[in-house]
């Protein structure tokens, strides 16, 4: 009976590590089988794709590009807006298909800066929130001559001091070339057919 005890006790544990996991982490493949490239309904098309997704802090994008034809470049909003390359968030990943893992809630741009792609469409912009359900930042119109306002002193009680999590490794790094991308679906899968291995095993132990 201890023995039956520990096995349920361990698998609990195992299930709810899982889930958190799963539920911190789902893959999405940009434009889901059209890939990242020049879409013919220019850039229409990723913003219709973006708006049927939910993003959050954790989840990774990949592009999936062929190496020497596009390229990926996160940029600020003015960069995106005017297909440039200034001011670009870090470096420019050349190397398909690539993964890049969402490390901040607010809005991300991404354009490829191989000619004129971008302006025909092959840019991408989405907003991460940081736990599902959560509604995501927005940007407040600029004000005019407002006059500079003292900060509130911060406090220093604990419930003001929650900490912040760290950031997930960047997967900005593409993966090698030729390389299958992950499908367009959270690691739930993955996961589940895990549990269910150690709960058939665990089955086999008792029996």
């Amino acid at each position: 009976m201890e023995k039956l005890m520990s096995i349920v006790v361990v698998l609990g544990v195992v299930a709810g590590v899982l889930l958190q996991c799963t539920a911190a982490e789902t893959v999405h493949v940009v434009g889901d089988s059209t890939g990242w490239t020049i879409p013919q309904g220019g850039a229409q098309a990723y913003q219709t794709w973006a708006a049927s997704k939910q993003f959050l802090v954790g989840d990774i994008l990949t592009f999936n590009f062929t190496t020497n034809t596009h390229d990926v470049l996160k940029v600020p909003k003015e960069s995106y807006d005017a297909c440039t390359t200034a001011n670009p968030i870090g470096s420019t990943i050349t190397t398909g298909p690539a993964n890049v893992t969402l490390d901040a809630a607010g809005n991300h741009y991404y354009i490829c800066t191989f000619g004129s792609h971008c302006q025909s469409g092959q840019k991408l912009a989405i907003t991460v929130s940081g736990s599902p359900g959560a509604t995501p930042p927005t940007t407040a119109p600029p004000t005019t001559n407002t006059p500079p306002t003292t900060p509130a002193p911060k406090s220093s009680t604990p419930a003001d001091c929650t900490p912040t999590p760290a950031p997930s490794p960047k997967a900005d790094s593409p993966n090698t070339p030729g390389s299958t991308p992950p499908p367009d679906s959270s690691s739930s899968g993955v996961f589940a057919n895990f549990f269910f291995s150690l709960l058939s095993i665990a089955m086999a132990f008792l029996f």
